[in-house]
């Protein structure tokens, strides 16, 4: 059961996402706001897997709110704007539908979250049933640099970027690589130790020596003590700040 909250300043426009959305089977519409601080009460007094989000609202847009809801909650903008779509996928936004609302993209869009939610239950039930999955900071890695190979430990590592079939892992020794997913290593890796930054990174927490504003609205750049700048995504950025306590 995929339970909704809908977010639009727009009252008849609340009526006609409900009307189209109660014809739909296995969702809960649970709540509803008109605007942004009622749907982030919402949100923390309700379990919600999927927002429905106006853009252009009083106060705090769509886009703003969407950047603060939680990564594991997903969201749909719905909106009469087209101009908005590169942001809003760049928020990592489940699906984008234009008013007024077409029932089969809707319906779509409710596949798209429902699949999402099934695959985020079935990885948090194979988790749960693991003990001790994540590895060890002393775990050793066999990786191969030029003509030579050697054993990297994890504590070593600096960060792990994903490079299409492969993974680039950075460490003191150089760039070597991996014949696996990002996915697949981060399920293996201690979320204390390795911080995701975006859909292509993951970072050791230990080595970010500090944390500046990024060039887009709402990112954050972690400075390595190599000097590299990590790009974290607008959607982890807020994670990254609570993980140093920043409030």
């Amino acid at each position: 059961m995929l339970k909704i909250l809908i977010v639009d300043d727009e009252r008849l426009a609340r009526v006609e996402l409900k009307r189209l959305l109660n014809k739909i089977a296995d969702i809960e519409i649970v709540a509803e706001a008109s605007n942004a601080q009622d749907a982030l009460n919402c949100l923390q007094n309700h379990s919600i897997d999927l927002v429905f989000l106006d853009i252009q609202m009083p106060g705090m847009s769509g886009l703003e709110l969407a950047d603060q809801i939680d990564p594991t909650v997903q969201f749909v903008f719905c909106t009469a704007f087209n101009e908005h779509a590169v942001d809003a996928f760049s928020l990592n936004a489940t699906d984008y539908l234009m008013k007024p609302v077409n029932p089969l993209r809707l319906q779509q869009s409710i596949e798209r979250a429902q699949q999402h939610l099934i695959a985020q239950q079935e990885q948090s039930s194979s988790l749960n049933n693991l003990t001790n999955n994540y590895l060890p900071d002393n775990h050793g890695l066999l990786l191969k640099f030029g003509d030579s190979s050697r054993i990297v430990r994890l504590s070593e590592i600096e960060r792990f970027e994903s490079i299409g079939n492969h993974v680039a892992v950075y460490c003191q020794s150089g760039k070597s690589y991996i014949h696996s997913s990002l996915t697949k290593i981060e399920r293996r890796l201690d979320p204390h130790l390795f911080f995701k930054a975006s859909r292509g990174e993951i970072i050791r927490v230990d080595s970010i020596e500090k944390i500046e504003e990024g060039m887009a609205i709402g990112s954050l750049l972690a400075v390595m003590n190599s000097g590299l700048q990590i790009e974290v995504s607008r959607r982890q950025a807020q994670s990254l700040k609570q993980l140093f306590n920043v409030w």
